[in-house]
């Protein structure tokens, strides 16, 4: 049985950094919003890529061995592991299509789900997996209350994001693809906010 999505308003946004974000972990950063509530949010980088391969980390999980590794159907083989953000930084979470559910998946939106089981790395690795996915380790994380203290300083833009966008493997022109989906040229952008 599929659960109710959760109905945080920035559930499924894209959260950008603004040029004048003085945290290094989060400038230039697209991060992809997967829970808001009065309790905190947390959300993945979407745009930052770990040095390690999906292979090597199927091997290292001890799912399969490194002699399987070119058995893999190429969708696997070509699956980006990203850096997800600086918390709990050895645990994977999987974004994907709601074409792929299992019991621990959690509805984001009503077309895009979050697994962070096994299972999904294992349907991934036979070809049985979801039709579009985003391999995370790490996630960024906001207590009750501080991602709206950050977007009233101006720390951040939200963005309604396209599964194109989400998905998609062009990491490193992502955030400038992100703004000019919301048609703002980010050298005009200005750092400080306006106060009356």
């Amino acid at each position: 049985m599929r659960r109710k999505v959760n109905s945080g308003f920035l559930n499924g946004q894209f959260l950008l950094a603004m040029p004048g974000m003085t945290d290094e972990r989060f400038a230039r950063k697209v991060i992809y919003v997967c829970a808001h509530s009065e309790q905190g949010t947390m959300g993945f980088i979407i745009n930052q890529l770990q040095p390690l391969e999906f292979p090597d980390l199927l091997v290292r999980l001890g799912l399969i061995t490194q002699r399987q590794c070119i058995l893999l159907p190429e969708k696997a083989r070509s699956l980006m592991v990203r850096n997800g953000g600086p918390v709990e930084t050895g645990r994977g979470f999987v974004l994907h299509s709601d074409d792929f559910m299992v019991e621990a998946s959690i509805p984001v939106t009503d077309d895009v789900c979050m697994t962070a089981t096994l299972d999904i790395l294992q349907a991934i690795s036979d070809g049985t997996g979801p039709n579009k996915a985003l391999l995370a380790l790490g996630y960024a994380g906001w207590d009750a209350g501080q991602i709206e203290v950050e977007i009233a300083n101006n720390d951040w833009l939200i963005c309604p994001p396209t599964n194109e966008l989400l998905f998609d493997g062009d990491i490193l022109g992502k955030y400038e693809r992100v703004m000019a989906q919301m048609g703002i040229d980010p050298g005009r952008l200005v750092v400080q906010a306006g106060h009356a």
